[in-house]
C-alpha cells in the first residue's frame, strides 16, 4: 500500500521500499510517466516529471525511473531515491544484471519452452509508436518462453516470458510476427479473437503482466527478488480458462 508516512511518492501498491528503492505494483491504465499528449493522467509516481532526467519531484520527493512498462501492462515498476542509486540500476539493466519475467496469454501453441530472437526497429510518427521486425538482419532482441498451461479448446497458451532485452512493445512484436497474438492486443493482436474474449471471458485489456524483477540491490549487493500479484481481472480470465491451477 502506498507509505502513509509523509506526503505520499505513488498511488500505486508498493511491494518493497527502503532508503535507496521504490518497487511499485503499477496497475493496467496507469503510465510509467507522464508526456506531452497524456500529461492529465495518472503516472506510477506523483509529482511533476523531467523527461531528460527520467526523475519525478513531487511533495514525498525525487523518484528516479529506472524502466519503464507500457500503460495496459501490470506489474513490477522500479524507482530509485537519488540520483546515485538510479545511476547503479541503470547499470544493472545495461548490463543484463537484472532477471525481469513476465506472464502472458498467446494464441495458439507456441511449444513447451524456446527462445526467440529477432531484430527490431521501433518508428515514432504523429504520437503513435510502432515496432516491426526486420528479416535478415542481426538480432537486438531477445526472449526465452516456457509455457505454462493450455487451453486446447480456445488454442490458447500461457507463457512466462524471461525478458532478455528490453525493446520498445518487444515481446507483442516478437509474439505476433509468429502468429501467437497476444490477448487483448489493440494494435499487434489478432483482433476478432479479441472480440472474441472479451465476450466470452470480460477481457478488456492487454494480457500482460510484469510478474517479477530480480536483481542486487544498488547498495547492499543482496539479491532482491519482488513478485506483483496477477491482478484479479487476469486471474478471472485464467479461473474461467480453468489455468488457475498452475499457481497452486
Amino acid at each position: 500500500m502506498p507509505s502513509t508516512e509523509g506526503p505520499p511518492i505513488t498511488q500505486c501498491p508498493i511491494l518493497h521500499q527502503d532508503r535507496f528503492i521504490i518497487v511499485v505494483n503499477k496497475p493496467a491504465g496507469v503510465l510509467s510517466h507522464p508526456n506531452k499528449a497524456r500529461s492529465t493522467e495518472l503516472a506510477a509516481f506523483e509529482g511533476s516529471y523531467d523527461l531528460e532526467e527520467k526523475c519525478f519531484e513531487g511533495p514525498g520527493g525525487k523518484v528516479w525511473l529506472i524502466h519503464r512498462l507500457d500503460q495496459d501492462t501490470s506489474g513490477v515498476l522500479l524507482g530509485a531515491r537519488d540520483a546515485k542509486t538510479a545511476e547503479k540500476c541503470r547499470a544493472l539493466f545495461e548490463t543484463d544484471g537484472v532477471r525481469k519475467q513476465y506472464l502472458t496469454l498467446v494464441r495458439g501453441n507456441p511449444g513447451t519452452e524456446g527462445t526467440w530472437q529477432d531484430h527490431l526497429t521501433t518508428s515514432r510518427e504523429k504520437g503513435r509508436v510502432r515496432t516491426t521486425v526486420l528479416k535478415g538482419r542481426p538480432p537486438n532482441a531477445e526472449l526465452d518462453f516456457k509455457t505454462l498451461a493450455q487451453h486446447p479448446g480456445e488454442r490458447l497458451s500461457l507463457l512466462n516470458i524471461d525478458l532478455i532485452t528490453g525493446k520498445t512493445h518487444q515481446i507483442r512484436v516478437q509474439a505476433s510476427s509468429r502468429q501467437h497474438h497476444l490477448l487483448g492486443d489493440d494494435v499487434y493482436g489478432h483482433f476478432d479473437l479479441n472480440r472474441k474474449m472479451k465476450k466470452d471471458l470480460g477481457l478488456k485489456r492487454l494480457f500482460l503482466h510484469a510478474r517479477t524483477l530480480t536483481l542486487k540491490h544498488p547498495t547492499s549487493g543482496q539479491v532482491l527478488r519482488v513478485e506483483a500479484p496477477l491482478p484479479d481481472d487476469l486471474s478471472g480470465v485464467l479461473t474461467k480458462l480453468g489455468m488457475m491451477s498452475v499457481f497452486s
